[in-house]
């Protein structure tokens, strides 16, 4: 008996999921609570409860080359670092390729999912939707979780003494979408990721000042490496990672920093590293 999968989320990994599970002989069924796939990379005008949210001008931070699928490689025509929309246009391309958006339900929450009462001796899960107000209960031989963990924003006000007396707006990057509306105004941008990088720089062209705050610094990479190729797939790749695993994490920062400073010099810009822990913040 052919076994069923239920997937959760048609974005990158639950599309990807669908088609796995199709190369097994498995039976997939994917639910999507949105009308339409992408998940995270759908762009919309408005900010939706549930539901990951970019701004506009979203532009991928790894190259093509190492974010295609290795079943299905990014058209060559393609540009090296995609919009939201060509990474869409990707998808639909690979849904295509592999039929299988009918194996896609749109618009379909799903409410909870827990173990059959004889999980122990069948691993089966009972899993409940809702479409168009109507509930319905299916059973699954397995489940996979692909809804990302960009639903949920963390905005820690506790940390911020006194933010509630301040007059002005304040919101997650998540509410972003463009810089409409933050003409003339000083806007402080805390953090420093690739979307608060992002942001910071394309309000700096209509806002009358924008400060950024970092809590321990960040290196910035130039999306380009040596001979014009995307920084990616210069630095990522085995043998690379084989040669770093030698060196003490100490020795591989020093020597990645001084790389990255011959671009241009953090410490002249207050982005200089604070503290060395086992992960360093990098932007492209």
């Amino acid at each position: 008996m052919v076994k069923r999968v239920a997937v959760i989320g048609a974005g990158a990994s639950g599309l990807a999921a669908i088609k796995c599970c199709l190369d097994e002989g498995l039976e997939p069924t994917c639910f999507e609570r949105s009308s339409d796939i992408g998940g995270l990379w759908q762009y919309t005008e408005e900010v939706e409860d549930d539901r990951p949210s970019i701004y506009r001008s979203v532009v991928t931070n790894g190259s093509k080359e190492m974010m295609t699928y290795s079943d299905f490689p990014i058209p060559d025509h393609f540009s090296n670092y995609l919009s939201h929309f060509k990474v869409i246009d990707y998808f639909r391309l690979y849904i295509d390729h592999f039929n299988i958006l009918k194996y896609i339900k749109f618009k379909t929450k799903v409410c909870t999912v827990r173990k059959c009462q004889d999980f122990s001796t069948t691993g089966q899960w009972v899993i409940v939707t809702e479409a168009d107000g109507i509930q319905e209960s299916a059973i699954f031989d397995a489940v996979l979780v692909c809804t990302g963990h960009f639903t949920e924003p963390y905005l820690p006000m506790e940390l911020f003494p006194g933010i509630d007396k301040f007059k002005g707006q304040r919101f997650h990057s998540r509410m972003y979408k463009t810089p409409v509306g933050f003409e003339g105004k000083r806007i402080l941008v805390v953090g420093l990721g690739n979307s608060a990088a992002d942001i910071a720089t394309e309000l700096s062209y209509t806002a009358d000042q924008v400060f950024v705050s970092t809590r321990r610094g960040v290196l910035v990479l130039s999306r380009i490496f040596g001979l014009g190729y995307p920084w990616d797939a210069i630095y990522i790749t085995r043998i690379k990672r084989w040669l770093r695993n030698l060196l003490p994490f100490s020795l591989e920062m020093w020597m990645f920093e001084k790389s990255v400073n011959k671009w241009f010099d953090h410490a002249a810009f207050g982005l200089e590293i604070q503290k060395r822990v086992e992960s360093v913040a990098f932007i492209t």
